[in-house]
């Protein structure tokens, strides 16, 4: 009997709400630690994540996939958050 690469959702057990609880406060820190991240990145980065943003959205004449349109957005926010934590420029 072979067994399949690829598992269908059928094959792993549901989530405890204790691993939901876990995954949402790692979910947290990783988007605080993008955030700090992009906070020192050159513009230039900031433009790719955006530009990023701007090519997972739907494109004309495709269907909108509403949790991709979500994640675009998120990523935007992302950036813009960042902006409020730019190091202070000399001068």
């Amino acid at each position: 009997m072979s067994e399949s690469l690829h598992p269908t959702p059928g094959d792993s057990p549901a989530l405890t709400n204790a691993e939901l609880v876990q995954l949402r406060v790692r979910v947290i820190a990783l988007e605080n630690m993008v955030i700090a991240l992009l906070a020192n990145a050159p513009p230039e980065q900031q433009a790719l994540v955006r530009e990023m943003a701007s090519y997972i959205s739907p494109r004309p004449g495709y269907t909108p996939h509403t949790v991709t349109m979500h994640a675009a957005d998120q990523m935007r926010s992302l950036v813009d958050r960042a902006d409020r934590f730019q190091p202070m420029q000399a001068g």
